[in-house]
């Protein structure tokens, strides 16, 4: 006997539906699978009878084939063990056929016959959803995540025998739907942390808030202990919520890493990645043999926060260019390339110097060969991908418990980011962008228009410090964030300076790059 079940499968950060196939006849008895398959879907069969033997039923001595289709494909992980199983048991008259159409299986199988929590449910409900499946069986950890699917009905089961019982009475299957209410949103999401902590440092807030407002990539560098890492970590403080487009985005690269919780199944908060600078390639953007997201595509939406830049190795530093400029991370295989979304507000901090004092000639106590060769270790294309660079200066004096009054906190910087942004969506309605950030040359032209005066005043800056056109671009995207965030229609002087100001950074430290 021949039947026929759903099941899906990943490739990169989107599911595929995956046919599987069971046909149960007369011959030497044998049990077969084929379908261009990975070491750990193979080790399915054995799963599969000690599961059938453990759950009372019978699996007779007959020749017993197994493919998943579409054949050329790889098919990875444990997550077709139920869909196997289920597709032998209609075969068996076990269960009916038609109390499986328009359903798919999802799950591992236990020896003892218990259904296992998979990775990657998100994504693969997603799939199902969008191709008319109306109902999707999953192990009972995993429900909760299934319901995060609009229009698709999750049923959990915590055994292949209870399975078989709801199935042998499809009347009585009563499984979840999607609802808002089991998915709150972090309106008002809580922090141990504050930006009223930041004593002082207004430019360093100012920078941060425009960072923030336009998503554009931001470095601190400055002095051992002034607070680099203290500011960079409030940035997650006044980032707006997450929408549920972006959320459903984010919390299927999440599944797909098993970073997903039966309590939180979708990403509500905006995601604050610091990788260590002993990071590897792969942990930083992606990889494995099946390929699975980065640091990078996991700080989407949110912020990727590295730490003591200059102590990264360059090679890895320098892998983030093309994401920092696309958006997107693109990781190949000799068998396919697997596209991974990466579109996070980078930040950076690190010291000028190895001894951190630089450019304190005072007290710093490295050599100019030293200088050069720390600083050098951040490349010149790297520091082009970077908007917003904002020194953070040593304080003239004592600064005790108490001992300057408290700045803006969070919550009204945050406001004002967001109404920056709300600007910005107005703005760009229409177009296949969002943030000022991420404005490209014809935009720029469009929305970043400039008086004869504000033009000639940046001309004559550029030929001062001629920066790169990437550079020239920066300090227009940078300045038209700064008038949304004062509430201006059109870029002023003021905007502009602000915007040249900070991308000084670059001839301030590396100087001698340019020969100076």
């Amino acid at each position: 006997m021949f039947s026929n079940i759903m099941s899906f499968g990943l490739c990169g950060v989107e599911a595929f539906p995956v046919s599987v196939e069971a046909d149960i006849s007369d011959g030497l008895p044998g049990f077969i699978m084929v379908g261009y398959l990975a070491q750990e879907v193979r080790e399915a069969q054995e799963r599969v009878r000690a599961s059938f033997k453990n759950s009372g039923f019978r699996l007779p001595p007959r020749k017993i084939t197994v493919n998943l289709s579409p054949a050329g494909v790889r098919k990875e992980g444990t997550a077709y063990d139920l869909a196997i199983a289920v597709s032998m048991l209609c075969c068996l008259g076990q269960i009916a056929p038609e109390s499986v159409n328009g359903s798919a299986f999802i799950g591992e199988l236990g020896l003892d016959g218990s259904i296992k929590p998979v990775r990657g449910v998100l994504p693969r409900a997603y799939a199902a959803s969008k191709l008319g499946i109306n109902r999707v069986f999953l192990p009972a950890e995993n429900v909760r995540e299934g319901m995060a699917a609009r229009g698709l009905e999750a049923v959990g089961a915590g055994s292949l025998k209870e399975l078989a019982q709801l199935l042998a009475d499809p009347a009585s299957i009563k499984g979840s739907w999607f609802d808002d209410s089991l998915f709150p949103g972090e309106e008002d999401p809580e922090f141990d942390m504050d930006f009223d902590e930041i004593r002082g440092l207004a430019t360093v807030r100012r920078a941060s808030e425009a960072a923030v407002a336009g998503k554009h990539n931001i470095l601190y560098i400055g002095p051992a202990g002034t607070g680099k890492t203290m500011a960079a970590r409030r940035l997650a403080t006044i980032l707006p919520p997450l929408s549920l487009e972006e959320s459903m985005e984010l919390s299927k690269l999440y599944s797909i890493c098993g970073l997903l919780t039966a309590d939180r199944p979708l990403v509500r908060m905006r995601p604050f990645r610091s990788p260590h600078h002993s990071a590897t390639a792969a942990a930083l953007t992606g990889g494995g043999r099946n390929p699975r997201p980065g640091e990078i595509s996991l700080a989407t939406h949110g912020i990727l926060f590295l730490d003591e830049l200059a102590e990264f190795p360059p090679p890895l530093v320098d892998l983030l260019r093309q994401p920092m400029e696309e958006g997107r991370i693109v990781v190949s295989r000799s068998s396919r390339a697997v596209e991974f979304p990466a579109d996070p507000l980078v930040a950076a901090a690190m010291n000028p110097c190895k001894c951190g004092f630089y450019p304190d000639l005072g007290r710093c106590r490295c050599s100019e060969a030293q200088i050069r060769r720390y600083l050098g270790r951040i490349s010149g294309p790297f520091l082009d991908r970077i908007d917003i660079g904002v020194e953070v200066p040593l304080p003239p004096k004592f600064v005790g418990a108490g001992g300057r009054e408290k700045g803006e906190s969070s919550a009204v910087m945050r406001q004002r980011v967001m109404e920056a942004r709300k600007r910005q969506e107005e703005r760009f309605a229409g177009e296949r962008i969002r943030f000022n950030g991420q404005m490209k040359a014809r935009q720029i032209e469009r929305f970043c228009p400039l008086s004869k005066a504000d033009q000639a005043f940046l001309e004559d800056v550029y030929r001062r410090l001629p920066f790169s056109i990437r550079g020239q671009e920066k300090i227009l995207k940078t300045a038209r964030t700064f008038a949304d965030l004062d509430g201006k229609e059109e870029i002023g002087r003021e905007q502009l300076m602000e915007a040249v100001a900070f991308r000084s950074f670059e001839r301030s430290y590396w100087g001698f790059r340019f020969g100076e």
